[in-house]
């Protein structure tokens, strides 16, 4: 089954939430000086952030064929 424009909308904003609720984990092992924790899920945000701006690409490429 191939992906539709509207199907990948979907998974963009989910997974946009997710990197929301990993930002909040983050921020708060940063103000309790919990630094690897902190490192750890401040890279988690990044690479997710990354990959929800591919998946917002791919789906307006897709919305524009």
């Amino acid at each position: 089954m191939a992906a539709t424009s509207a199907e990948l909308s979907s998974l963009a904003t989910a997974l946009d939430e997710l990197t929301r609720r990993v930002t909040v984990h983050a921020e708060s092992a940063d103000n309790v000086k919990d630094e690897e924790t902190a490192r750890e899920l401040f890279a988690i945000e990044r690479s997710l952030a990354n990959a929800n701006r591919r998946l917002s690409r791919l789906a307006l490429h897709l919305a524009r064929r």
